[in-house]
């Protein structure tokens, strides 16, 4: 991601390079240009994304618990032949869903 620190670098470097009068209306402009362009980006920060990441994993977690639960259940309730047929088809249907995010 690019962050402000670059978008600063990349402002200085037009700033020493553009040096005249003229040049420092070219610079505001351009300033706005990268910042309304960085801004249509919608870009996150590394931190955001890395909290979001450890979100989903435990999110992910959570649902194969609950799934095993559910399997654990099924097979109570319902008679073994069954509830072994449920439990593949539980399990195929979170393969689909894991590969359909991933």
């Amino acid at each position: 991601m690019l962050s402000q620190k670059l978008f600063d670098e990349i402002s200085a470097k037009i700033g020493d390079t553009l040096a005249s009068s003229p040049a420092k209306d070219l610079e505001k402009n351009l300033r706005s240009l990268m910042g309304s362009a960085f801004t249509k980006l919608d870009l996150v920060t590394r931190e955001e994304f890395d909290v979001q990441q450890e979100v989903l994993a435990r999110t992910r977690e959570k649902l194969e618990q609950l799934e095993a639960r559910l399997a654990k259940l099924e097979a109570l309730v319902l008679p073994a032949e069954p509830a072994a047929e449920a439990a593949a088809a539980v399990e195929a249907e979170a393969e689909q869903a894991a590969q359909g995010h991933s």
